[in-house]
């Protein structure tokens, strides 16, 4: 008799649902049971509410400000608020999630103090609010960690602050041509990708086993921050623009100003985002918890890379909720080159 192995081959399975996927991949895994497949669902039906509101947005006076601003100071859209209340909501069904920490929430919610809620969840429950009013793709962003002890609402905090390298999943949707799902449980499990079809009502995976090509030919950053940049930060950027037949430069520049759709097209096509520290924003301007912590963990899992610059993002110990970073992300050429002009060895 064969003896079976997990993970099991995903070889030919292009076209099976979200659900069917994440019971398949996660079930039979040591310390992994069926709440932890019911809590990825549940993400994946807020995605799919969200999918809903998004494309009907311009109709539904989903647009617009709400006149608030959230704990980082920033104008909450009315498409921010509708995300995070979807989530927070959905997620505490069930009963399979502890804790939230949300970009749009200034503490931690916690959701239940049931030791047999084991999960807590981190969230960018809307991310590039800037472009929601001009109709330019947004996104999603989550990542999982396990609680391994009792929390009450006092340890709440406690309870999120964990260095990436604890995630026990991270994912992210992108609302843009078509909706997309991406997730991982980590490098051994790999990266996958579904497409959701509305008419059904129903993620199906097209995108198997994603792998960041090992070197790429874009460079995302923002050139109108570029009077701020520190000289390594611009030396790099000279010489990625810079012509060099035998090292394949110029890369050619693509930034849409949305984490998700940067990021998103790195991972698919390769090359590197960059949103360095600057003189306006010397600690970094993206969140650890709840940006830059899931796609270095979706990197990572994918054959690239992610670092603050010169150390890895996943190493880095966490001591507020909503800690800024740099970060740097894409293929590991990429990334390690950028790396050496932080460290003076370019």
């Amino acid at each position: 008799m064969a003896v079976s192995t997990f993970p099991p081959s995903l070889e030919g399975r292009k076209g099976i649902t979200l659900e069917t996927h994440i019971m398949e991949g996660t079930l039979g895994r040591p310390g992994v049971t069926g709440t932890f497949a019911s809590l990825l669902n549940l993400i994946g039906l807020s995605a799919k509410l969200i999918s809903s509101r998004v494309r009907a947005a311009g109709l539904a006076d989903a647009l617009g400000w709400t006149g608030e601003t959230n704990v980082q100071g920033e104008e909450v859209q009315k498409l921010d608020e509708y995300a995070n209340e979807v989530l927070c909501t959905v997620l505490a069904r069930r009963g399979h999630c502890g804790v939230i920490a949300s970009e749009e929430l200034e503490t931690p919610k916690l959701l239940t103090p049931d030791p047999r809620a084991k999960y807590v969840v981190l969230l960018d429950p809307l991310d590039g609010s800037s472009n929601i009013d001009v109709n330019v793709s947004i996104g999603t962003i989550f990542a999982i960690l396990r609680r391994d002890t009792d929390h009450n609402g006092a340890e709440t905090v406690r309870a999120t602050l964990r260095p990436g390298r604890e995630l026990v999943a991270a994912g992210y949707v992108i609302y843009g041509s078509s909706t997309m799902f991406v997730y991982t449980t980590g490098a051994e499990s790999g990266v996958h990708g579904f497409t959701y079809d509305p008419s059904v009502g129903e993620f199906f995976l097209s995108h198997e086993n994603i792998r960041c090509p090992e070197k790429g030919k874009t460079y995302s950053i923002n050139e109108g921050n570029q009077v701020r940049w520190t000289e390594p930060v611009r030396r790099w950027n000279e010489w990625i623009k810079s012509e060099s037949k035998e090292e394949g430069r110029p890369y050619g520049h693509r930034y849409v100003g949305t984490l998700v759709a940067d990021a998103h097209r790195t991972l698919l096509k390769g090359g590197i985002f960059a949103y360095p520290a600057d003189t306006k924003s010397p600690k970094g301007k993206l969140r650890l918890l709840y940006e830059a912590n899931p796609f270095a963990f979706i990197f990572e899992a994918a054959g690239g890379a992610a670092i603050d610059g010169t150390n890895r993002i996943l190493d880095i110990e966490p001591t507020e909720l909503h800690q800024r970073t740099p970060l740097i992300l894409g293929s590991k050429q990429d990334v390690e080159a950028y790396r050496k002009f932080m460290v003076g060895e370019r």
